[in-house]
């Protein structure tokens, strides 16, 4: 699938994604992408119709290609606090204010952002799948997250984060029950674990 080089005629444009949203544990993961005018597709897409091979491949390919990017993740007790949403939108405004290259137009995936100080922005639902410097985001986020919960995995096998990345299995739910929650788990997500 061709996806849209930008949104806007403005530029430079920054796509956003976020990952980690529905995870039970660990942080949630956003990241920002400004890309070239003639950045090559090169199989580019929504980061979850990639394989892993794919995916690594192309980290490596889009951080070499883009003008900027930039990673920024949420800890568990901070969504707690703001909740999920909230705590989304914070990691795409931490990724933007590490940015070396200021963006003129934000594009978002999803239908909810905040304002980004004075930067107009546009929210797109299913943006991974539309536009190239979302779904770039999208593999940037998605790659760094997986990374971190195949490192906590090491710490706390019995959950199964190396293949569940934190969501709610079948394997990770009957290590709560039998376990409890880690120092990684987001409280405020219930599972009838306490």
């Amino acid at each position: 699938m061709i996806l849209n080089k930008s949104y806007s005629n403005t530029n430079p444009e920054a796509g956003c994604d976020e990952v980690g949203r529905g995870c039970l544990c660990g942080p949630v993961v956003a990241a920002v992408v400004i890309l070239p005018k003639n950045f090559k597709q090169n199989f580019v897409n929504d980061s979850k119709l990639l394989t892993f091979k794919k995916r690594l491949e192309l980290d490596t390919y889009i951080k070499d290609n883009c003008v900027d990017f930039a990673i920024a993740e949420i800890s568990p007790e901070i969504i707690d606090m703001q909740n999920i949403l909230n705590a989304s939108i914070s990691a795409m405004h931490k990724a933007l204010d590490q940015l070396r290259i200021k963006p003129k137009f934000i594009i978002v995936d999803g239908n909810k952002f905040h304002p980004y100080k004075t930067i107009p922005y546009e929210c797109i639902i299913k943006g991974d799948s539309k536009y190239l410097s979302i779904a770039a985001a999208s593999i940037l986020a998605k790659n760094y997250r997986d990374q971190l919960m195949i490192n906590l995995h090491e710490q706390f096998p019995e959950y199964g984060w190396n293949k569940n990345m934190g969501y709610a299995t079948k394997i990770h739910r009957e290590a709560l029950m039998k376990f409890g929650p880690t120092i990684h788990h987001r409280k405020s997500f219930r599972l009838n674990y306490d």
